[in-house]
């Protein structure tokens, strides 16, 4: 018996973030009233609790910040993908983004550099990735 995959249910705040993905764009939101830029997506900006937001496009690019290996599925569907690794990326933006590192025989280490990928998991969700530059 196939387990169903675990998967982002978006909403009102965040469905531009996935829209940007499917469309092969890696968008942030930043803050109409004082400029800071956030990721994750949110209602209102930690800097100055505004709730005007607009959306912008990353270059994509980044360093590794941390990373793990994952031995160990977090949820059952993900079995068959082990091992998987995880970075945590510092993107040019300023915010951190984390999600796997793709690559044939890639060694991760902190201050690599990064560029982000995007991968159609099927037709209505496409996730970020990353690999090396």
């Amino acid at each position: 018996m196939e387990v169903e995959r675990v998967r982002p249910s978006p909403n009102e705040d965040t469905k531009p973030y996935w829209d940007g993905l499917k469309e092969g764009r890696l968008l942030f939101q930043k803050c109409g009233h004082c400029g800071a830029i956030r990721h994750y997506p949110r209602q209102v900006c930690d800097k100055c609790f505004s709730m005007d937001v607009e959306w912008i496009e990353s270059s994509g690019k980044g360093t590794v910040h941390t990373w793990t290996v994952s031995q160990h599925a977090f949820h059952p569907s993900f079995k068959g993908d082990l091992p998987m690794t995880f970075v945590t990326v510092d993107m040019d933006e300023g915010v951190r983004v984390a999600a796997r590192l793709r690559g044939k025989d890639v060694e991760p280490a902190i201050g690599m550099p990064v560029r982000v990928a995007f991968e159609q998991l099927d037709n209505d969700l496409t996730v970020p990735v990353f690999y090396p530059q």
